[in-house]
């Protein structure tokens, strides 16, 4: 068992992090002029709300425990489900006797791998665009053979959750154990057995990438730097586990799924391909979700078991993942080893990077966004800030018997912007120049974009020179630096360290529609002016405790222009939202937000059309100010929203009969300038190690992060906030540990390290603010940067406080048997 590396904190510091302010500068952009970076009257003629630190709708439900998850809901008749998975890594189910068990009180069904595939098709989890990628077909349970531990077998179904337990422990099935792949290092040996012999080996997906002349840039460079990075598994832990009801009413023959998910309409699709439903037959939604972070975007084998015992039963039933079985059920993410090198020149000029990635999943990939997304995007991340030419990058992405990994909050952004600010760091100390003005020396300049990395990723804009200004301002960076060596010389041992990062965001089609995923890119929103004037909205980006309902909140109410209190929100429903692709790939804001904002502009418009029908007036004399239409110029009421929903709705007869009133509009968006929209930012780390115990100490955590347009301060910096304790948890505590036989051997919260407040530093947060052009908006994502920063940020950090010692750390977690390792004390 790994033990925590951290100390605690004392009280100060603790208060000190919930306390913490946000600074927030607007940069004017150096690109053609547009509406980006117009001021908000280019939204609205009365902007109130966006930019304003606004309390979310949802907080005071949730603190007060009047949230419906979905353990909360009940239904006639409902039934419950629990699984028997496999004990082993890899194993030949031999037979199943399941006689005692369906004797037991309260049991309806015990079903099988065979029996549900009579209900559900298979799936094969593979992305057009990946070429040359492969997955053997998955079942919902297993059939013949069970490939990891923790694989769904045999489902029992009962009355109640207790009696399907209880039948559980009576459930005798005949196993023969099979030699497991469990190092991903010899996956593609020779000597290895085959998971899935009819696929030829173990490789799941290869990627190659040589761009300019790596080879001649290696040669001529001044220094080169070389070294392996390791990264441990880790999943979401998150506090509401996977569960979901499905109910299917026989009679209608209608499907109903109450989800604790993030894309409704994805699953609604997927639903209606695997059983062979009409898609206008399966509804989805989403109560309250108690955290997701990429852990609830997957199609899980359980999840469809569940859906096919619905149908074979004719009756609602449960299933919810207790925490144990989440460790070895839920994905896992982050399974890499990365040989990379980096080369400059003695003036301190980048010239090229190269890295080698093998990264292990499970045995099959995931569906249906695949598991080799994660390494694709650590390709093409590498060097993301810099403004090299010369990059060569290999990808091997190879199956074990393991639980699959597959995209978990950042997606491959904490790898790469480890390996690549761990490089930065090293060529810095090998040329002997300060590692912030090494970086200074070469991030792309801020007013060189629109630009395209070296990896072929297209930039629209960023920001990493103010983001460095800011930064440095922020922690006074000289004072620290003194402060660092005169500690030293008393034999406390401090460090800082820093990292310049990129995010993708606000994704096109370019993420999973060109690779045959139907997973949509655009997202929609409709708003109804209801008689009452207030506004109904209906967005299909859902809530998942990242505060997306206040800011649709927010930005309909100044679109529209009525006070927020009128503003009510329905999410994450099939039968009622636009369709759209839910959240994930921090798009809430830029892609859901956008939706909002054009809707609500279309329905202020058709409001003052309509006023003005009323009014007998032009409409360019007439605008809308707090809920009611008035006089363009002198602003004097002339039609309260209330009169005009009356005579809308009700008094029809008294408007001319060539006009009807149109107070619901539906408006959608997609970002398609770019395959994605980056954001960026900086952070930068102090902590102290003590070289005696191996533990450290984060002393304080700052970042500067532009994510375009800010909508609600207050939510951005807590994103962030939570994002960089996630990225922390990741780099010094985190990590799914595995035998020989490919168990896990620390799958239980007694076991598994997750970060606590006591341990965490002041987290300072401050703002660049870049709007994009691809929307009116310009809001980017911010919910991943914090967690794709601060692994090499702390890392970074510990290996500066070792550095006195000539001792260097590269494998995350960092632990305190692994730093005293590479102190050579252990």
């Amino acid at each position: 068992m790994n033990t925590s590396t951290l100390m605690p904190l004392d009280e100060a510091v603790i208060s000190s992090t919930i306390q913490a302010g946000s600074e927030v500068e607007e940069r004017p952009t150096t690109h053609p002029a547009d509406a980006g970076d117009k001021p908000l009257h280019h939204l609205t003629e009365d902007p109130r709300y966006i930019g304003k630190s606004v309390e979310r709708p949802s907080a005071r439900k949730l603190v007060q425990g009047q949230g419906t998850y979905i353990d909360d809901i009940e239904l006639p008749r409902m039934a419950h489900v629990v699984y028997w998975r496999s004990p082993v890594a890899h194993c030949r189910i031999k037979g199943i006797d399941a006689s005692a068990a369906r004797g037991m009180p309260g049991v309806i069904l015990v079903a099988d791998g065979h029996d549900i595939a009579k209900v559900c098709k298979p799936w094969v989890a593979v992305l057009g665009h990946l070429a040359g990628m492969k997955s053997a077909p998955q079942y919902p349970l297993a059939l013949d053979r069970a490939c990891w531990q923790g694989e769904p077998v045999v489902a029992i179904v009962a009355e109640t959750r207790e009696q399907a337990e209880d039948a559980l422990q009576l459930l005798q099935v005949d196993i023969e154990e099979l030699d497991p792949v469990v190092d991903m290092e010899t996956a593609l040996d020779a000597s290895t057995p085959l998971i899935h012999p009819e696929l030829g080996d173990n490789l799941c997906f290869t990627r190659s990438l040589n761009v300019g002349e790596v080879d001649d840039a290696f040669a001529n460079a001044d220094a080169v730097v070389e070294t392996t990075f390791e990264f441990g598994r880790h999943t979401g832990v998150t506090l509401e586990p996977r569960c979901q009801i499905a109910e299917w009413n026989s009679a209608d023959q209608k499907l109903t799924v109450y989800h604790s998910f993030q894309a409704p309409h994805m699953m609604q699709d997927l639903y209606a391909r695997q059983f062979d439903l009409p898609e206008s037959h399966v509804r989805v939604l989403c109560k309250d979700v108690g955290g997701s972070f990429g852990i609830k975007v997957h199609a899980y084998p359980d999840d469809f078991a569940t859906v096919a015992l619905s149908i074979m039963c004719k009756r609602p039933v449960k299933f919810v993942a207790d925490r144990l079985e989440s460790f070895t059920s839920d994905i896992h993410a982050r399974h890499h080893r990365v040989k990379a090198r980096i080369a400059t020149r003695k003036s301190g000029e980048i010239l090229a990077f190269e890295m080698d990635d093998l990264t292990g999943i499970g045995p099959y990939s995931m569906f249906p966004r695949t598991s080799a997304i994660e390494g694709n995007q650590v390709v093409n991340l590498v060097g993301g800030p810099y403004k090299h030419k010369h990059y060569r990058a290999q990808l091997k992405v190879v199956f074990q018997n393991k639980t699959p990994t597959c995209q978990y909050r950042g997606v491959g952004h904490p790898i790469a912007c480890a390996v690549t600010e761990g490089l930065v760091d090293q060529a810095a100390r090998a040329i002997g120049m300060d590692p912030l003005e090494f970086r200074k020396k070469n991030v792309i300049p801020d007013d060189a974009y629109p630009a395209t990395g070296a990896s072929g990723i297209k930039l629209e804009v960023l920001s990493h020179e103010a983001c460095l200004r800011k930064i440095e301002q922020m922690m006074d960076y000289p004072k620290l630096k003194a402060e660092i060596e005169a500690l030293r010389e008393k034999g406390i041992y401090r460090g800082i360290g820093f990292a310049a990062l990129i995010e993708l965001t606000n994704p096109s089609a370019a993420f999973y529609g060109v690779g045959g995923a139907r997973i949509a890119s655009q997202d929609g929103c409709t708003i109804r002016l209801d008689p009452s004037g207030a506004l109904s909205v209906s967005v299909s980006v859902g809530e998942q405790g990242q505060g997306n309902d206040g800011i649709y909140r927010q930005i309909a109410a100044d679109a529209v222009g009525v006070d927020l209190e009128m503003v009510r929100l329905v999410l994450s429903d099939t039968d009622v939202t636009p369709y759209g692709g839910g959240t994930w790939a921090s798009r809430g804001a830029g892609v859901g937000g956008e939706a909002v904002l054009l809707a609500g502009q279309a329905l202020r418009a058709n409001i003052v059309k309509t006023a003005a029908v009323i009014l007998k007036r032009d409409a360019a004399e007439l605008t809308i100010r707090r809920g009611k239409v008035v006089d363009a110029k002198t602003l004097e009421p002339a039609l309260d929203f209330t009169e005009l929903g009356r005579i809308a709705y009700f008094r029809s007869d008294t408007l001319p009969n060539d006009f009807t009133p149109e107070l619901m509009v539906t408006r959608h968006y997609a970002q398609r300038d770019y395959p994605f929209i980056f954001t960026n930012g900086v952070q930068a780390s102090y902590v102290e190690v003590d070289p005696d115990t191996g533990f450290v100490k984060l002393l304080k955590h700052w970042a500067v992060e532009d994510c375009g347009r800010v909508i609600n301060p207050k939510l951005v910096d807590e994103q962030i906030r939570g994002a960089i304790v996630q990225g922390i948890g990741g780099a010094m505590l985190e990590e799914c540990l595995y035998d020989d036989r490919g168990l896990m051997i620390n799958a239980s919260m007694a076991d598994y390290l997750v970060p606590m407040s006591g341990e965490m530093p002041d987290i300072e947060v401050a703002h660049v603010q870049t709007p994009t052009r691809s929307s009116q908006l310009g809001a980017k994502g911010a919910g991943e940067a914090g967690t794709a920063g601060a692994p090499a940020a702390v890392m970074n950090a510990i290996n500066d406080a070792l550095s006195p010692f000539k001792a260097q750390c590269w494998s995350q977690p960092l632990t305190p048997q692994k730093i005293l390792q590479a102190l050579g004390k252990v």
